[in-house]
């Protein structure tokens, strides 16, 4: 049995290894974080592009410095028309460099630092498509989700939550649309967009600094995945264990039940081998009283007057057992072969017949003897017993 132990302690390592490297690589991907800028080091290649209120008048200005190491751009709010606007897009792209769609359900914040000189008041937008109303190549009909927030001299690190955006009341009445129908989704999204507020400066060139821009979700299914991993790993290594405990039992009472017949099981106690009187005697006593729950030593020095400290020695030079020890061996490899015999039994009932006044203390020294308890050993042993049947192992009565 130690060598199944040893077995099954290294599978449950090596279940334990298996589960933490599934867990890492099941969280790393279920904690998204896509970082877009810098662009360089971006999944998600874009480009940056610029509109101001030129189309209507106006002489807002939007200017990009860096695209590639940050987002750094200039913006000048003219007051020339009555709703100046002027802002900075990073676009996504395909391969071709055109602009391209993309799937950002999987992400509910965007993260980044930014620094604005003067002090300013932003909007973020996120361009999105409104399958009934979104035509491709008019941004002005793209449904564009927006929050504000503000920025000043000092870097700042501003985190947006993507799911709790406001649909803009002008998109709304444009598109003669209820009130209430401002949901909106991220599975098809153009681009990401800061601009101006009404708020911010006027005829002023402000500066913005943008870097360390990250989109972060959660994608559940991994951790899903591991779930049914775990369930199936555990499950499996629960069967084998039982399976292999099972088949290292059998085995391990097949060693047993032949190595220690000819030893103690008192059917084997015969004379024919023992030159000395009180050799015979005691062993031919113990084989025909050890089911006296009152058996001691003492009463064997009264019964066959030999002395206490012979009966000890034969006992140890003969067999290696001292009195109580070998006394036990006596009852329970007479409690096996019951357990193993008889169809129908009760514990209790053979606990009381081998000399066991409490079926209880029984029970715990079948244990320790033969690593189950006996209706395990009745079930499990059965099989190796009939093993040795089969094989002409059993000794003849």
């Amino acid at each position: 049995m130690l060598d199944f132990y040893k077995k099954a302690l290294l599978g449950l390592l090596l279940l334990l290894a298996a589960n933490a490297l599934v867990a890492y690589l099941c969280l790393d991907r279920t904690f998204l974080q896509l970082a877009l800028i810098p662009g360089d080091k971006s999944n998600l290649p874009w480009h940056s592009g610029s509109a101001t209120d030129d189309y209507q008048g106006g002489k807002s200005t939007a200017t990009v410095y860096d695209d590639n190491y940050s987002l750094d751009f200039g913006l000048n709010l003219s007051t020339a028309v009555t709703y100046p606007f002027a802002s900075v897009a990073m676009i996504f792209e395909d391969e071709q460099k055109k602009p391209r769609l993309q799937d950002l359900s999987s992400y509910t914040r965007v993260s980044f630092r930014i620094k604005c000189t003067p002090a300013n008041v932003l909007n973020f937008s996120v361009f999105t498509v409104d399958e009934q109303i979104t035509r491709l190549d008019d941004l002005s009909s793209y449904r564009t989700p927006t929050t504000f927030f503000s920025c000043d001299e000092h870097w700042k690190l501003i985190e947006l939550d993507l799911t709790r955006l406001e649909i803009p009341q002008w998109w709304i009445d444009r598109h003669k649309l209820k009130l209430s129908m401002k949901d909106y989704t991220l599975n098809k999204v153009l681009q990401l967009q800061f601009g101006s507020t009404y708020q911010g400066p006027s005829d002023v060139d402000a500066q913005i600094q943008i870097n360390e821009l990250t989109l972060k979700g959660r994608d559940w299914h991994y951790l899903y995945l591991f779930g049914v991993f775990l369930a199936l790993s555990c499950g499996a290594y629960v069967v084998w264990f039982f399976r292999q405990h099972t088949r290292a039992l059998i085995n391990d009472l097949k060693i047993k039940i032949q190595k220690e017949r000819p030893l103690v099981a008192y059917q084997q106690l015969s004379v024919e081998s023992q030159h000395d009187k009180d050799k015979s005697v005691i062993l031919q006593f113990l084989s025909t009283h050890y089911a006296n729950p009152e058996l001691s030593v003492d009463a064997v020095v009264t019964a066959i007057g030999v002395s206490r400290t012979k009966i000890n020695d034969i006992l140890k030079a003969e067999l290696g057992f001292t009195f109580s020890s070998y006394l036990n061996k006596l009852r329970l490899t007479e409690a096996a072969r019951l357990l193993l015999e008889k169809d129908e039994v009760n514990i209790a009932e053979i606990a009381y017949s081998v000399g066991y006044n409490n079926a209880s203390y029984f029970n715990k020294l079948f244990k320790e003897e033969y690593g189950c308890t006996p209706n395990t050993f009745k079930s499990v042993g059965k099989r190796a017993y009939t093993d040795q049947e089969q094989r002409g192992d059993k000794q003849p009565q």
